[in-house]
């Protein structure tokens, strides 16, 4: 790729990535203010009164949502006839700089000597390839605390859609307060192993409040959200009516005798940024 393209991609990867850290999305605000006004626990309303305080108090200093700024997940939409060589540098370059001149945490480390790398380099990049002459980058700055309580199952086929919802439910409720709720539930059906994670991840690029293409989906998203609410853990774990602000899933086809499913927890803190290189 073009030496002033490649020099692109790392401002804008640095200036999204630290914009995700410190400004949350006006979509989620919507949300936010929207659940104060439903809430019946008062101090789930006081849990949303201190989220949009510190949203403000974030974009107004510029300082980041939360201590923890995440791993880098990076999704890369691109045109199938681009020249991609040197993007992935680019981008880890840009993280680098976001970390330094954002003042981000340095959260990325070694996972057997638990050395630093010092700058939250390298970021986990994903590419999805299209028709269109297109480059896209999104940035998801994501969270320790609600990646651990992400979990991954082979369920057999003979549970149909009833097990599916009961181990997605169940993951939120094993978790608990710990991926600080209200969440927003990736899941990933089907493919295999692998594919059903990283569908789970996927659907996490999505904002609340966009609806799911596939009405069938979009069916089951409601039913999940519905029925991870009744669980009653609410903002924060004080128990309320709102532990989860929306259930996103992506799904593959996957062999007849397997059924993997994969639950990607976020956090209240959703940072998403996405940028136009091409």
């Amino acid at each position: 790729m073009e030496e002033r393209l490649l020099e692109k991609i790392t401002e804008l990867v640095k200036n999204a990535y630290i914009e995700a850290c410190i400004s949350l999305p006006e979509e989620v605000k919507k949300i936010f203010l929207d659940c104060l006004k439903t809430e019946d626990s008062l101090i789930g309303k006081s849990v949303f009164e201190v989220l949009l305080e510190n949203a403000e108090v974030a974009r107004r200093e510029r300082i980041p949502l939360c201590q923890d700024t995440g791993v880098a997940v990076v999704w890369v939409k691109a045109g199938y006839q681009l020249d991609l060589s040197g993007v992935e540098d680019a981008i880890n370059k840009g993280i680098s700089l976001a970390c330094k001149e954002g003042y981000l945490r340095a959260s990325v480390c070694d996972p057997l000597t638990r050395k630093n790398t010092g700058d939250n380099t390298p970021a986990i990049v994903h590419y999805e390839f299209v028709k269109d002459p297109i480059l896209e980058i999104t940035v998801v700055p994501k969270g320790c605390g609600s990646e651990n309580m992400s979990r991954l199952k082979m369920l057999s086929p003979s549970v149909g859609i009833e097990g599916i919802k009961e181990f997605v439910v169940e993951t939120v409720k094993q978790a608990g307060p710990n991926p600080c709720p209200p969440l927003v539930v990736g899941v990933g059906i089907g493919g295999n192993f692998e594919t059903s994670a990283l569908l789970s991840k996927k659907a996490l690029f999505r904002l609340p409040g966009e609806p799911n293409p596939d009405p069938e989906l979009n069916k089951l998203e409601e039913e999940l959200k519905e029925e991870i609410n009744a669980l009653g853990i609410g903002p924060l774990g004080f128990k309320g009516k709102t532990t989860c602000l929306a259930v996103h899933i992506e799904k593959a086809p996957c062999h007849i005798a397997s059924l993997p499913v994969a639950v990607n927890l976020q956090c209240h803190c959703i940072r998403i940024k996405k940028v136009k290189v091409i």
